[in-house]
């Protein structure tokens, strides 16, 4: 269910810090955030790193270096690295944060992948794993419960945990074959159902009997990632083109946020009215910002140094005073992915964000021109 992008790599480090100044404003007014980038890349990683999560001062993802993927956890620079790969396992990769939780997955070339959660250290690492299963996977984590899918006597079930193998619940609905659970928040789940043989984007509070389909009229299919209040976020399939999607607990409250030049577009987090994700414009991916609507959209990539080809943003978080989007962008020049963390002031006025699609508009084409 992951959107992923090419890995490739040699050993090298590089920090940056690109700040870019935005002015805009209604009725001539101005007003000014300064955007700035942090290269998460660890030193030790041969091969790519990847930013997945972020909350309370936390990011989470993982690193690649020649034995495999390292769990990983930063908190705002790339010497700020914790490795949270577990002794006995061969690899581990985190894909979600949540009240001070870090979630994902370990295992060994001779074992399975197994959920897991942590709390901030290696040594704090614990097996989600259900018995029975033949493979898990934790995605998301809040309030002390973790999400994710374990696959079970063939068929891939949503899964909903307390912290332990035995709190496992299965969220499964009654009429689909499979599903998968990838955000939490607040007793809230959202994911993916096939039913029919189709994906529908979905929403649970806690059981397999609560389970609402998202999937829009005019979808063929859709599948949910993220989770803020009562805001759910994903892709819907219309007309044959993959759309960034947003919800606010039911299909027909479907909002399209596909930009218009766009060829395709995910929204995999929100976070206090603002989603991130994806845009695919000529063959390229953006990391993408959005509030509310396909007309906000705001180009992540544009306050990236040149160099950098493939983008996306992954999570969101604002602590009241500052706005932190958690990512990763290709690196031409080393041929590798970096984790990378996107900081803005908090916007105090949607004029702010008016302006900062004119100003990434600008650098789109001064881009083109040049």
């Amino acid at each position: 269910m992951q959107v992923m992008q090419r890995e490739a790599g040699t050993k090298c480090r590089r920090m940056l810090c690109y700040a870019a100044t935005v002015f805009g404003g209604a009725m001539g007014s101005i007003s000014h955030a300064q955007w700035s980038v942090v290269n998460l890349h660890p030193a030790w990683a041969t091969d790519s790193s990847y930013a997945f999560g972020v909350e309370g001062g936390q990011q989470v993802g993982y690193a690649v270096a020649e034995a495999g993927g390292h769990a990983s956890l930063w908190t705002g620079t790339a010497a700020s690295w914790i490795d949270l790969h577990p002794e006995a396992m061969e690899f581990s990769y985190v894909y979600g944060v949540g009240s001070a939780q870090q979630v994902g997955y370990c295992g060994t070339s001779g074992d399975t992948q197994r959920a897991s959660v942590w709390n901030g250290t290696a040594a704090s690492w614990v097996d989600l794993h259900p018995l029975g299963a033949s493979q898990s996977v934790a995605h998301g984590a809040h309030g002390g419960q973790q999400v994710g899918w374990a696959r079970v006597s063939g068929g891939t079930r949503a899964s909903l945990w307390s912290g332990t193998v035995g709190s496992w619940i299965d969220l499964n609905p009654a009429t689909a074959t499979d599903s998968v659970a990838i955000g939490i928040q607040s007793g809230n789940q959202v994911g993916t159902a096939r039913v029919g043989g189709w994906q529908h984007a979905s929403l649970w509070s806690g059981t397999a009997a609560s389970w609402v389909d998202l999937n829009p009229a005019d979808a063929t299919q859709s599948e949910g990632f993220g989770i803020d209040g009562a805001q759910q976020v994903g892709i819907a399939d219309v007309n044959g083109v993959t759309r960034a999607s947003l919800w606010s607990g039911s299909a027909a409250s479907w909002i399209d946020l596909h930009p218009h030049a766009a060829t395709e577009s995910s929204a995999f987090a929100a976070d206090g009215g603002w989603q991130v994700g994806q845009v695919r414009l000529n063959g390229v991916w953006h990391a993408s910002l959005w509030i509310g609507t396909a007309e906000s959209w705001v180009d992540l990539s544009a306050y990236l140094p040149s160099g950098y080809g493939d983008s996306s943003a992954r999570d969101v978080w604002h602590d009241g005073a500052t706005t932190y989007v958690a990512g990763y962008g290709y690196n031409s020049d080393l041929g590798r992915n970096e984790a990378l963390l996107w900081i803005v002031p908090a916007p105090s006025s949607a004029a702010m964000i008016g302006g900062m699609v004119i100003i990434a508009t600008a650098q789109r084409r001064r881009k083109s021109a040049g």
